[in-house]
């Protein structure tokens, strides 16, 4: 082993997970030793925590060109360096929106920080991941958090037969993802990324093909897409809304990089066949999610169908099986996490203690009740459903070109017939908040001055990247080109 292997100069690109493991170990100690007083300190600490791991990251985290350390095992590069910066502004964001809920609630713990803070360090780990050990100890790291942030409220039964249920299914899918990555690695001897590329680039054998097909049931779990989706309905609903709202948005990302790093680049020489198999699962995941969404009557269980008819978005760019393909699911991502980010903190700013906001009939003339929510609420749904001049059409527009470009016309044809038939359950929405008369019974919303602002500015944000979406949609390209 080189002597300098462990000098700052070869550390310094790792700087964000660095100095994320340190923060975790500073809350976890402060919240111990803090007693009551931690309820008010280990809130505080972990948003100042975040912000100073940012302010690390783009001080010494930044590099010119692709860099890799640890003999292979981990990889920089400004995909991975704009995704961390992306993770702790979402976790910040968050974190924010959560207290207001956890305080009310009685269940302001410092766990719930610690966990966020190591789920965020399973996402950075797979993010910069570039060997077939460092992917699953970053989703097994992630996974792992957020098994215990589900089951988190511990008087609640609904959380914990939710949280129940993820782990079994997780560990199905986690075994999945294990026996593939073993087969390819019997096949072809190695465990780095760039180098399985070049081996898998001959003649398919059928072992490869099994592997594939494990790796692609994994992946496809870990995204929540049909078949593999049935336990994200039921953990949205069943966990506590603060911690829905944390896995329905910064866990994407590291999903996103789960299927750029393994099947983008590790794959590269199966892009054929591995693009193949996710065209069904791309189609029946746009059809089950929004034509499933129709009918539901809880908000928080509508909006874990529409997370698995996006996800049927993010499907098709890789399906594209091109840098821009990749592109525009890298955008589509991104804009999908800042509208999830959004409607879950609605509906957390809406509930009250033993009022939960979960239901479509709460957001009866909500209008009337706060306008401010009604608003934001709007503009997130409008953009969801993909309506012009928001971010969400412009995410649409791209997937559905890189489609056209790699000719799978078909493919676009059924996408937007679906986005015509998700239209339906976004603006029943929009409809009950400002058409129907509000129930007299329900408690007034209140939340601090920080938090509405900072919902303001989220709201704000889906319509200014509509209106001028070109840094953004140019951000993406140069990142996956």
């Amino acid at each position: 082993m080189p002597e300098n292997l462990f000098t700052w100069s070869t550390l310094a690109p790792a700087t964000a997970e660095i100095s994320l493991a340190v923060a975790i170990c500073v809350v976890l100690l402060v919240d111990v030793f803090a007693g009551v007083r931690s309820r008010v300190i280990t809130p505080t600490l972990t948003l100042l925590a975040v912000a100073v791991c940012a302010a690390l990251t783009v001080q010494y985290g930044r590099v010119g060109e692709h860099t890799v350390l640890l003999h292979g095992m981990y990889v920089v590069d400004e995909l991975a360096y704009v995704l961390k910066l992306v993770g702790f502004l979402v976790v910040a964001v968050v974190l924010l929106y959560s207290r207001a809920y956890l305080e009310e609630r009685g269940i302001m713990r410092g766990e719930y920080y610690v966990l966020a803070l190591t789920a965020l360090l399973g996402i950075f780990v797979l993010v910069s991941a570039s060997n077939l050990l460092t992917v699953y100890l970053g989703v097994e790291l992630l996974a792992l958090s957020v098994y215990a942030l589900v089951a988190f409220d511990r008087d609640s039964g609904v959380a914990a037969e939710s949280a129940m249920k993820y782990f079994v299914l997780g560990a199905i899918a986690s075994g999945a993802l294990l026996y593939g990555m073993s087969l390819l690695y019997g096949l072809t001897g190695t465990l780095e990324l760039s180098e399985l590329a070049v081996r898998l680039s001959g003649p398919m054998s059928l072992g490869v093909i099994l592997g594939l097909v494990f790796i692609v049931v994994a992946v496809a779990f870990k995204l929540g897409a049909v078949p593999f989706h049935m336990w994200l309905p039921d953990v949205y609903e069943g966990a506590p809304t603060s911690v829905t709202l944390f896995i329905g948005t910064v866990p994407k990302l590291a999903y996103f990089a789960l299927a750029l790093r393994l099947l983008a680049q590790g794959l590269a020489g199966t892009t054929l066949e591995w693009t193949q198999m996710l065209i069904p699962l791309a189609v029946l995941t746009l059809v089950v999610g929004n034509v499933v969404a129709i009918v539901q009557t809880n908000l928080k269980r509508m909006l874990a169908y529409s997370t698995i008819a996006n996800v049927g978005f993010i499907v098709l760019g890789f399906v594209a099986g091109t840098p821009d393909g990749y592109a525009a699911a890298l955008y589509y991502t991104l804009v999908y996490v800042l509208a999830a980010l959004g409607s879950f903190g609605v509906i957390l700013l809406a509930s009250r203690k033993g009022f939960e906001a979960d239901r479509l009939d709460d957001y009866k003339g909500l209008y009337r009740r706060d306008p401010l929510l009604a608003l934001a609420m709007m503009l997130l749904m409008f953009s969801t459903a993909g309506v012009p001049p928001l971010v969400g059409f412009w995410a649409k527009l791209r997937i559905f070109q890189a489609l056209w470009e790699t000719h799978h016309l078909w493919l676009v044809i059924i996408a937007a017939a679906m986005s015509v038939v998700g239209a339906f359950y976004y603006l029943r929405v929009i409809k009950l908040m400002y058409f129907d008369d509000p129930p007299t019974e329900l408690p007034a919303t209140a939340a601090a001055t920080g938090v509405r602002v900072t919902l303001a500015v989220n709201a704000a944000a889906v319509l200014l990247l509509g209106v001028l979406p070109a840094p953004l949609l140019n951000l993406c390209t140069r990142l996956l080109h």
